[in-house]
């Protein structure tokens, strides 16, 4: 018998780390097939992101034109052109931002079915260890934790930093000197971002592992609350509930002051390069070397420079997030499955038995630390009926476990007909067998959809036979049009 899932989370040191390039370009495989999409969004980005630093200059030269010489029909023109200017930037904004949530949507539903897919092929001894709060954890809120990354987060990095590169060009040509007083104070921006970098990552890792372990422990509680009524322990069952959630809510405040502490230094220090900006261009324009317009021009240049830096801080929020979560995704993924695949050469198609199924010297643990079957060894003649008998936890249910290829032996091997079982396709064998669980489970479908799943045949031929043997389970059936969860609409 397999044991049941404890609900529990494992140090996160023991998930396997990955550099965060590696996790990003292991995510683009996901974005391949809309690639054109993706091209094009780029495309956009390279003009939304050069029309912003124009802006600048045309008011630079609307403000020249108004003060040194009184041209207003030139005011115009550059009013009108700005205007123009911001209609245009506008639209591509608003084509930017469906196309980027387009391919956004487009991915977590490709990623999202690559998960459930694959949690559907794993092996079952993979699945005991696993709380099934995580699982669930990995094909929505971690899946979903890259939305905003695929939506709108690479594309808008790479806006930000484009931005950032037109308007350094319009910075250094309209005066280089002004340049350099504006970018005194980046490298104190980098030892900031550093350390507010370094401080982000712990916290938002810690978070993850706290969702996880909040995701199991309500699994276990929904799933064993009759239980918990039963034997009247809400208040311990509260109070282990309580402590999951301070822990959660504490990193998240943690981060809170991460962020309220960064921000302000990114605040401070772009006044302080915009009154060194002030401090310079003053003297030059008393003396008539420099235009107001210039300084205007600038002074927005540097508010809109420390803007996309702002941006970038922010968008590591989203990156960061999003690499915690495809680290754990992606740990998941790289988990073995149990089926082999019937084009796989070695691998034979099931037939019937003529001869015999063999156990030989069969050792097996599900935890690989308590024995449950230890060097058995027995014969099945084909047409046999046999019957294994023995005390609770002596490996019966083991037995057929292994036999329906649910585990694999850790010792010895099983065989049919002297063909290792190892080596049979897995589908086409359990087609030819047939199990009745110690627990049934019905799914919240219909009566009808659960007697007909996984067979072929059609569902009068079904009912039938069902009728034949069961009469009044028949009746009892067909008035039920939809199973609760498990089955729980059903007694008896």
């Amino acid at each position: 018998m397999s044991p049941t899932a404890a609900a529990r989370v494992t140090n996160p040191s023991a998930t396997p780390t990955r550099s965060d390039w590696r996790i990003l370009l292991r995510l683009i495989t996901y974005v391949r097939p809309y690639l054109p999409h993706l091209i094009g969004a780029v495309a956009i980005t390279l003009v939304v992101s050069a029309l912003g630093p124009l802006r600048p200059w045309l008011f630079r030269h609307a403000i020249d034109a108004a003060v040194a010489s009184n041209q207003w029909n030139q005011v115009l023109l550059f009013t009108a052109i700005i205007a123009a200017t911001l209609i245009f930037h506008g639209a591509l904004q608003v084509v930017q931002s469906y196309v980027l949530q387009w391919i956004g949507q487009q991915t977590l539903h490709d990623m999202r079915r690559s998960v459930f897919h694959h949690i559907l092929h794993l092996r079952f001894r993979t699945i005991d260890t696993t709380p099934v709060g995580r699982l669930v954890t990995r094909a929505t809120n971690d899946v979903e934790a890259l939305n905003e990354l695929f939506s709108s987060g690479v594309v808008m990095i790479i806006s930000d930093v484009l931005v950032l590169v037109w308007i350094l060009v319009f910075m250094l040509a309209t005066d280089a000197e002004l340049t350099l007083y504006a970018l005194v104070v980046i490298p104190l921006l980098l030892v900031a971002a550093s350390i507010f970098r370094s401080k982000v990552r712990k916290v938002y890792s810690a978070i993850r592992v706290q969702v996880a372990r909040m995701n199991a422990f309500l699994n276990e509680f929904i799933q064993g609350i009759s239980t918990i009524h039963l034997f009247n322990i809400h208040r311990q069952q509260a109070d282990r509930f309580d402590a999951i959630n301070r822990e959660h809510t504490r990193l998240q405040l943690r981060t809170v002051t991460y962020y309220a502490s960064f921000f302000p230094v990114v605040e401070f220090l772009s006044v302080l390069a915009l009154c060194l900006v002030l401090y310079a261009a003053f003297g030059r324009t008393v003396g008539g070397s420099m235009s107001i317009g210039t300084v205007v021009s600038f002074l927005m240049y540097g508010e809109m420079f420390f803007r996309p830096v702002r941006d970038l801080t922010e968008k590591y929020n989203v990156l960061q997030t999003a690499t915690t979560a495809s680290e754990r995704i992606f740990a998941l993924l790289d988990e073995p499955t149990a089926d082999r695949q019937s084009d796989d050469e070695s691998v034979l198609p099931a037939q019937p038995i003529r001869d015999r199924i063999a156990f030989e010297r069969v050792g097996f643990s599900y935890d690989d630390k308590t024995t449950v079957l230890d060097n058995i060894s027995f014969e099945i003649p084909a047409g046999a009926f046999v019957a294994i008998v023995g005390a609770t936890g002596s490996g019966k249910s083991t037995i057929a476990n292994l036999l329906l290829k649910f585990y694999e032996p850790q010792q010895g091997r099983i065989t049919i007909d002297g063909t290792e079982l190892a080596r049979i396709e897995t589908i086409s064998h359990r087609q030819r067998c047939a199990i009745v669980l110690q627990e049934a489970f019905l799914f919240s479908r219909s009566a009808e959809e659960n007697i007909q799943l996984g067979r072929s045949l059609s569902i009068e031929h079904l009912w039938d036979r069902l009728r034949q043997t069961h009469p009044l389970l028949v009746e009892r059936l067909r008035r039920e049009s939809t199973f609760h969860e498990r089955g729980g609409s059903l007694s008896g």
